[in-house]
């Protein structure tokens, strides 16, 4: 029997869609990494990234719905390209005016204005280019991507600015997006696109419809209570991630890409395959769980690698290994992040499947429309708050309470979906 992840990447039009994908997701992944760096550097506040992360999710609260909402009566394909255009067109003028926090936010929303209509086109779209019984290893491929274009963005993003600068970084980006769109022109769907709808737009029915959907379906809102909460981690931990870096690890702020979220997307990446090749025919539900659990325990250890690296066991390790290395925080926190990184894919894969399967092309947008809305409206006042708390009560206990939280909704999880 033919491989699983092979078979789908046979695909040619699912192929396309991965290089596309890998383009825009590195595009918007390295503007993200390198504008909260630069507005770190200018600011040296956690609120002042905080605002950066406010001016990506605030566009999902206004228009998520809506955009997903019109995207499932569009041409998925043609959105691809043209929403990837326009953010080249929008990421464009900071070459121009990257050391004024006021057009980077507003800049920055634009970006993330253009990408609430990208993404109800980019994951509700595989359904359409690969078979039912390759949807779970072609959403592995699909989340393998993502956390590879994560690993290579923010694990360049340092570097870069040290060496080209943000505005060379900038140009990079513009051309980025570019080649995004020239390769989603390529797709062809091998499934017939019957999601399109030509008539008459009626916003509030549709919404309606789309909730009402949600509700009746527990797969669905269990999945998109999971990935909400998921994706607010991940924002939070970008508004407190350099100083984590700064105050915690004592590493320069560049560094932190590659010492942390590289582990952590390799992780991901481990638990994508292993998940395609090998846990394609276990319970969705039951990897979700353990995944949420994994990363909930993790988190609430990652502010106190110290009193891993002060146990015996590592001072005999250290003193056997002299002239090798000699483990310390950061390599605790290391190895931690392939840990967390695994879990995520545990979490992230199933969820987008599940709710692939129990979705039709035509509900498929708006419903990826509500979960950026979701994410925007559940996330502003954590993301806002853990800048605030951060800088008043230090990054350490803010891990600590989110650790403590995510534990908690997975037990919750495992007690009422058992």
């Amino acid at each position: 029997m033919q491989n699983p992840l092979i078979s789908a990447l046979k695909v040619p039009s699912f192929s396309f869609l991965l290089v596309s994908e890998f383009f825009s997701q590195f595009a918007m992944n390295l503007l993200n990494f390198i504008l909260i760096i630069v507005v770190f550097q200018l600011s040296s506040s956690n609120l002042a990234v905080a605002g950066v992360i406010l001016s990506f999710t605030l566009p999902s609260i206004l228009f998520g719905i809506l955009a997903g909402v019109l995207v499932d009566r569009w041409n998925k394909k043609r959105v691809l390209v043209y929403t990837n255009i326009l953010r080249a067109a929008a990421a464009f003028p900071l070459i121009l005016i990257s050391n004024e926090l006021f057009f980077i936010y507003l800049l920055t929303f634009l970006v993330s204005l253009v990408t609430q209509f990208f993404v109800p086109a980019e994951t509700p779209i595989i359904p359409q280019l690969v078979p039912k019984y390759l949807l779970l290893p072609a959403n592995a491929l699909f989340s393998m991507g993502i956390f590879g274009s994560i690993i290579v963005a923010y694990a360049l993003s340092g570097p870069f600015l040290l060496i080209f600068g943000s505005v060379n970084i900038f140009i990079f980006v513009t051309f980025l997006f570019i080649a995004a769109g020239v390769f989603a022109i390529l797709i062809k769907f091998n499934i017939p696109n019957n999601g399109l709808n030509k008539g008459r737009i009626e916003i509030f029915k549709e919404v309606r419809d789309s909730f009402t959907l949600i509700a009746k379906k527990e797969k669905i809102y269990h999945s998109l209570f999971i990935l909400t909460l998921l994706q607010t981690l991940i924002l939070v931990i970008a508004v407190i991630g350099p100083g984590y870096a700064t105050s915690i690890l004592k590493i320069q702020v560049e560094k932190f890409p590659l010492l942390f979220v590289t582990p952590a997307v390799v992780g991901m990446g481990i638990g994508a395959i292993i998940i395609g090749n090998f846990l394609h025919k276990r319970s969705k539900q039951t990897l979700v769980k353990f995944g949420l659990l994994i990363i909930g325990l993790i988190v609430l250890i990652f502010p106190h690698g110290g009193l891993i690296t002060s146990r015996e066991f590592i001072h005999q390790v250290n003193q056997n290994l002299p002239n090798i290395m000699s483990i310390n925080d950061v390599h605790i926190m290391m190895i931690m992040a392939i840990i967390v990184g695994f879990a995520f894919s545990l979490v992230f894969v199933p969820s987008n499947t599940m709710i692939q399967e129990e979705t039709t092309d035509s509900q498929r947008g708006k419903i990826y429309g509500t979960l950026n809305t979701f994410v925007g409206a559940v996330s502003i006042a954590p993301v806002l708050g853990v800048g605030i708390v951060a800088d008043l009560f230090g990054i350490g206990r803010v891990l600590t309470l989110i650790g403590m939280i995510i534990i908690l909704a997975s037990v919750i999880l495992f007690w009422k979906y058992k």
